[in-house]
């Protein structure tokens, strides 16, 4: 049997959100140097303030500035960080309680060892060399030197008319996507120009990609089916609002395609045809990249086009929506 295909992927986008009066006025004292807590109706001052107090559920209206020093409460070693961590090499993560606070702060501590670390220890804020009103704008904490129990100053205080009102953090996950047998056939089928899918042998259902099992009855898929290139537009939407990385200038279409004899329809681009244009019951075709392209992957047709043939009956498909 031949190898199962593996191959990395990462989904990533930037996830974009306001930050309403509470989170935005806590951004905003970072980005000017001033740590601001809340505090709420049982007397607590909680780094960062929630919008709501915990109690009551009322609207937290009432904000503390608290020293960027602070102690150490509990602590975690990092021995070997990961992408995106505050660090590439060892550091501890911990929860610092901020002179001024009564409920710890969780961030980085800047130590070499865990030998540097300890339940207690006093530490301050190192501030970010720029600051632009995000929670990195304080680097980590570091140990605070023998008598220097004085602030970290960083600002010259908070800028209340410049708000910080939104923030936009990168969000990506890494990982290795292995394909089963199926689908290997599947994409060692699109490497040699077919498309490939199985057949059930219970309801004669024929699968594109292929499926180890029929989702209708359970039964194990055992026939290879190559099918046509060739097929009919099913549903589709129109994408009118662009977004980062976008390879295609809106708008145009993503339909779900329903090739001859397949029993089940492929999400694909449709192109060569103004957007307004694209209807249910469209015959399509799809349009190879260049051979010299190709890999096992569905990227290797590029989108799928008008063939001129007649809308096929709304009956043929009916039952693919």
């Amino acid at each position: 049997m031949s190898r199962t295909l593996q191959a990395p992927v990462t989904v990533a986008f930037d996830y974009t959100r306001s930050t309403g009066p509470v989170i935005g006025r806590f951004l905003t004292g970072l980005r000017d140097g001033v740590v601001v807590g809340g505090r709420t109706s049982d007397g607590e001052v909680v780094v960062p303030p929630p919008e709501y107090d915990p109690v009551t559920h009322a609207a937290l209206t009432d904000f503390v500035e608290v020293s960027p020093v602070g102690t150490v409460m509990s602590w975690t070693w990092v021995p070997e960080p990961v992408k995106a961590q505050p660090f590439d090499r060892p550091f501890a993560f911990a929860l610092v309680r901020l002179d001024g606070a009564t409920r710890p702060f969780l961030h980085a501590l800047d130590v070499a060892s865990p030998e540097e670390v300890s339940t207690g220890m006093r530490v301050r804020i190192r501030w970010a060399a720029e600051r632009i009103g995000a929670i990195t704008d304080i680097e980590a904490f570091e140990p605070l030197p023998a008598g220097a129990e004085g602030d970290s100053p960083a600002g010259g205080g908070l800028v209340e008319d410049h708000p910080v009102t939104g923030v936009i953090t990168p969000v990506s996950l890494d990982y290795v996507y292995a394909a089963s047998p199926e689908e290997s056939a599947f994409y060692r089928g699109l490497a040699e120009g077919r498309i490939l899918g199985q057949r059930c042998p219970s309801c004669g259902k024929v699968y594109v990609p292929p499926r180890a099992a029929c989702p209708t009855d359970g039964t194990p898929t055992d026939e290879e089916v190559e099918l046509s290139d060739t097929g009919t537009v099913t549903t589709f939407c129109v994408v009118n609002v662009p977004f980062l990385g976008q390879r295609i200038t809106p708008p145009y279409v993503s339909a779900y395609v329903l090739l001859d004899g397949a029993d089940i329809a492929v999400l694909h681009l449709i192109l060569d045809i103004p957007a307004e244009e694209v209807r249910m019951g469209m015959r399509v075709k799809a349009v190879w990249k260049p051979r010299e392209e190709w890999g096992t992957t569905i990227e290797n047709i590029s989108h799928f086009a008008p063939t001129g043939e007649p809308d096929a009956d709304f009956e043929t498909y009916k039952n693919h929506l």
